[in-house]
């Protein structure tokens, strides 16, 4: 009843050329195109290419390799447009972006995927807060995510997974220490921020997670509900950001013989700066979660079985120069590219360097291990060196 034996044929072949994350508080400066009459339009985007090294250790020697490549890292590459327009007390806005890979297809030649990750519009009022309509990326993980030390970086390339010679991004710390924050149709409030703050609660369009049989149908009776509570403050010098999220869901099945799926998640974490350094704790816990997307892409059998991870970072910044270490781990007993379970872990040291504050070059160590929890069939260990440029506007 609640197989899970279509997750890695459905599911590799998506981690191929899936597309990362990436936000827009990452631009470092937009462009104004049109300030005037109380409305704006700007844009901005992110253009990165990274040369990549892996060694790759699987069971069985047949997989055993060393690949080189040139692509781009955990953020794709992406073009912004931002609008805003003052109508008495209600700001209107709108946020359209589109994300590209750099790395074309070999059996379709210039077959370079074009996709859009962002396509909402925002009513907002000081006194009230803000909605948001539309498609934009998750609340549950979204700030475990967001504040990655490693985000501008490369991160993991899972050869199981399908990474080291995918055409899409490397994965960062995507299923070793949180799920993807998958972006998705939604009816999002948020709060106005009070004393550092703020609440948002959205309604999201639900997916499929049961047996979706010949038999049955799978179905929803109500949307997805995912939240986020973040709040700022200052404590001794050092500047605090903690956040808690999470969601739920019910995925039912005309057949009766399929038994339902409640899924839901925990997401949580704090990031502490003081002066050059910022330290980074999260963490999240699941249950009937697929532990690499929160949106069950591929739609994999999930089961009502847990994942859990967390991820433990530190940086620190001298003038122009950054240096950050990062360690994460996620546990799944299941509903993940392994069907029987399996440990994923990455540790990984970055150098960050700004030429200026639209350009910066990037060097990366990085290790990734899959331990199996029946036997060592599906274990891998892979160690990736990563040299690259990254250019934002």
């Amino acid at each position: 009843m609640h197989n899970n034996n279509n997750a890695k044929t459905r599911f590799l072949p998506l981690l191929i050329s899936a597309t990362a994350l990436g936000l827009s508080p990452l631009a470092e400066a937009e462009i104004m195109l049109y300030d005037k009459d109380q409305t704006t339009f700007s844009t901005d985007g992110y253009i990165n290419a990274f040369y990549v090294n892996s060694d790759v250790d699987r069971a069985g020697e047949q997989y055993d390799r060393r690949q080189s490549r040139v692509k781009m890292g955990f953020l794709p590459n992406y073009l912004g447009f931002n609008m805003t327009r003052q109508v008495d007390d209600l700001k209107l806005g709108a946020r359209a972006s589109f994300w590209v890979t750099i790395n074309d297809s070999e059996t379709n030649g210039t077959d370079t995927a074009i996709d859009v990750r962002q396509f909402y519009g925002t009513v907002a009022n000081p006194g009230w807060g803000e909605v948001l309509i539309g498609k934009d990326f998750g609340l549950f993980a979204r700030s475990n995510i967001l504040l990655d030390e490693l985000l501008a970086g490369y991160g993991q390339v899972s050869d199981t997974l399908g990474l080291v010679d995918g055409g899409g991004v490397s994965f960062g710390n995507i299923g070793s220490g949180y799920p993807y924050p998958f972006p998705t149709s939604q009816i999002t409030y948020r709060t106005p921020v009070m004393d550092g703050l703020r609440v948002a609660v959205g309604i999201m369009d639900p997916v499929d997670t049961n047996d979706d049989s010949a038999v049955g149908k799978a179905y929803q009776k109500n949307p997805r509900t995912e939240s986020e509570i973040t709040y700022q403050f200052d404590l001794g010098g050092a500047q605090i950001y903690s956040w808690l999220n999470g969601s739920y869901q019910t995925s039912e099945n005309t057949d009766n013989t399929v038994d339902s799926v409640t899924s839901k998640g925990l997401g949580y974490g704090v990031q502490a700066k003081l002066g050059g350094l910022s330290l980074t704790g999260s963490g999240f816990t699941a249950k009937g979660i697929n532990p690499f997307f929160t949106n069950n892409a591929g739609e994999a059998t999930l089961r009502e079985v847990d994942s859990t991870g967390y991820l433990l970072q530190g940086s620190y910044k001298v003038g122009k120069n950054r240096v950050a270490l990062s360690y994460g781990k996620t546990k799944d007993d299941g509903n993940g590219a392994v069907n029987t379970g399996a440990d994923y872990q990455t540790r990984g040291i970055a150098l960050f360097h700004d030429i200026n504050d639209n350009l910066k070059l990037v060097a990366e160590y990085n290790q990734f291990e899959i331990d199996g929890h029946e036997g060592d069939s599906q274990n891998e260990d892979t160690d990736t060196f990563a040299v690259g440029a990254v250019l934002t506007w």
